[in-house]
């Protein structure tokens, strides 16, 4: 997911994109540690995905207390 289509997010969908990707990423390492898996590096995108994710609503959450 890019930074683009991450800012275009509401405050609703970037909470749940948050709570899928870090489902996925969790469900990426336990079938990594069970059988290793055709492309380990999903799981470093996954993780930068949930940073950049996280990175968005806490910008979003210090505009909002400089603002309000």
């Amino acid at each position: 997911m890019k930074n683009s289509e991450i800012i275009q997010l509401t405050d609703k969908e970037l909470v749940e994109r948050i709570g899928e990707e870090q489902a996925i990423l969790s469900k990426l390492k336990l079938n990594h540690a069970v059988s290793p898996l055709d492309n380990p590096l999903k799981i470093g995108e996954s993780k930068r995905t949930v940073a950049r994710l996280m990175t968005e609503m806490r910008k979003r959450e210090l505009n909002n207390a400089q603002n309000g």
